[in-house]
């Protein structure tokens, strides 16, 4: 549960189903088995996270903003809410990009 990685790297390119962007999120993540698989969930399993510096790329994020536009809000605005977490004094520990082909657009 919970290997530090130097990057996290969500690749959402070939997703059909929600519950593939989800079991995305859990492997990459290293999310532990009792992962809920929903938005609460979520952020749960990522604010345990904090302590140690996080760099999240989402790839394929266009994809799940067409397929799926109302998780891709959620699951924009909880990272945002992360990068802010406790008044913002984790904001210099976490780095979340958007990276479309050669791109990169930095969640702040």
């Amino acid at each position: 549960m919970y290997q530090f990685k130097e990057l996290y790297t969500l690749d959402f390119s070939k997703v059909n189903y929600i519950n593939e962007v989800h079991q995305i999120i859990k492997d990459e993540l290293d999310f532990p088995d009792y992962y809920g698989m929903n938005w609460d969930a979520f952020w749960d399993c990522l604010t345990d996270m904090v302590g140690d510096p996080i760099h999240i790329e989402l790839v394929g994020m266009e994809r799940v903003q067409n397929k799926f536009p109302r998780h891709a809000q959620i699951m924009l605005e909880t990272l945002k809410d992360l990068k802010h977490l406790d008044n913002d004094d984790c904001k210099d520990l976490i780095k979340i990009e958007i990276v479309i082909g050669e791109t990169r657009y930095e969640i702040s």
